[in-house]
């Protein structure tokens, strides 16, 4: 019986080693931090063996296969060690897909992944069709492929995720676009990035398509480095395309091989241009799973916005506070701020992952009137806006409720107070769903 273990403990880990388990391997999990009582209850009950608060080489090093959670860095002294007697690291993408048999359509990128994963569950579900959610959203991908069964799969997938795949195969592979992001896990080097994003489409067959921004810089100078033989269907607001999608007469036109689908940008559920972008992206994946037109054009319409991403939380006092959490990086947040029509309240702060700051000054020199940093090292922020905002319009938070309150004695009547950080969460939150739970329920209490 060949031996799997599992390093990490969270969705992912536990997934991977439920599935192993299922699959009749003999499987261990190890956590090097502390386990959620929920996912020891989940591991107990198919018992299966696990520790937490260390890495026991004895029981991990005699490995056939690791499994590696993506939030475990290649540099930690067990994988080195790993890698150093040869053993074979995976992710638990990898490790899902090989039993997994259903169609897969898989979106990476810096921003707009989840929206637009999230819009391609929604056109799916609508469209009748028997399919999963999973990936870097909702519940691990190998759970269900443990437990469920579906005819289709609509994976997020994050670079972490993609560090370790090697023979996994999407139907459909969307690259929504690239801009930097994660810097810190990919020694401060770019291309180590984009490579990382690219490996969604390395096994891609001519039956396959790769759906992607053409008005992206980064992906569109990278095309020529891959080699892939799927249908290529770029989406753009800066022209036409004979396959693919773009804006023209205030609609989206979808095109297809001979068939053609358009909305009117009007009757989207999703405002904002980067969500144009994201319903482009979506309402092509749609129609190269075969999903009929008004199917994509009522989807489109009644799409609820998903939580965390430019979320309207509260208006207080003629004071609308608004929960982007979700925007971890430069880019996401200038998306944010440029959505906002009114002068903004802005709370940054978090885990900076390698940021340059220099593109969003343009932004908060139109758009912001105060900066509330949440975070322990706020020193970027302070040396990239106090000159435009003023030392005065500044101020450093340790916690949701201290940004919330000092957010609302910046705001005046007409504002918007956003979280939109910039930033990981890892500093004073266990992940960006914590933040934006904190930041609405401080909201909730003013």
């Amino acid at each position: 019986m060949s031996r799997i273990v599992v390093l990490g403990g969270a969705e992912s880990g536990v997934g991977a080693a439920v599935l192993a388990k299922v699959k009749g391997f003999e499987v261990f999990l190890s956590d090097k931090g502390k386990i959620a009582d929920h996912y020891k209850e989940e591991l107990r009950k198919w018992d299966i063996p696990f520790e937490e608060g260390q890495h026991t080489e004895s029981l991990i090093l005699n490995a056939d296969e690791i499994v590696k959670s993506p939030g475990i860095p290649s540099t930690v002294p067990m994988i080195k060690k790993l890698e150093a007697q040869g053993t074979h690291i995976i992710s638990e993408i990898e490790f899902a897909g090989r039993y997994d048999t259903a169609k897969k359509i898989c979106i990476t990128g810096s921003n707009g992944k989840t929206t637009t994963t999230s819009l391609i569950y929604y056109l799916l579900q609508q469209a009748g069709l028997n399919v999963g959610l999973g990936g870097n959203i909702g519940k691990s991908y190998a759970y269900q492929v443990a437990t469920e069964h579906f005819d289709y799969y609509v994976l997020e997938i994050s670079s972490f995720q993609l560090d370790n795949v090697y023979d996994f195969r999407p139907d459909i592979a969307i690259i929504t676009n690239i801009t930097p992001d994660h810097l810190d896990r990919y020694g401060y080097e770019m291309e180590n990035y984009v490579r990382a994003k690219f490996r969604i489409t390395k096994n891609l067959r001519p039956e396959d398509c790769f759906i992607f921004d053409s008005d992206d810089a980064i992906t569109i100078e990278h095309l020529d480095k891959i080699v892939t033989k799927a249908k290529q269907l770029p989406y753009t607001m800066k022209g036409e395309v004979k396959q693919g999608a773009y804006v023209k007469n205030d609609k989206i036109v979808i095109k297809y091989e001979e068939d053609e689908c358009d909305v009117y940008l009007n009757e989207l559920a999703l405002g904002g241009k980067h969500n144009i972008y994201n319903s482009m992206a979506a309402a092509l994946a749609a129609k190269a799973a075969g999903i009929d037109n008004k199917v994509i054009r009522d989807s489109l319409a009644s799409f609820q916005p998903i939580e965390h991403r430019l979320e309207p939380v509260l208006s207080i006092k003629d004071v609308l506070y608004i929960n982007d959490s979700k925007a971890t990086n430069v880019d996401a947040a200038w998306f944010a701020l440029d959505a906002q029509t009114k002068p903004v309240v802005w709370i940054v702060g978090g885990t900076d992952k390698g940021n340059d700051y220099e593109v969003l000054k343009g932004l908060v020199k139109e758009k912001v009137r105060a900066i509330v940093c949440m975070g322990l090292d706020n020193h970027k922020f302070y040396e990239a806006f106090e000159s435009i905002v003023g030392k005065d319009k500044m101020v450093e938070t340790k916690s949701a409720t201290e940004a919330v309150q000092a957010a609302s004695k910046f705001a005046q009547p007409g504002d918007v107070v956003l979280l939109s950080p910039c930033c990981a969460s890892f500093d004073l939150f266990t992940c960006y769903e914590d933040r934006g739970e904190k930041f609405k329920d401080a909201v909730r209490k003013l």
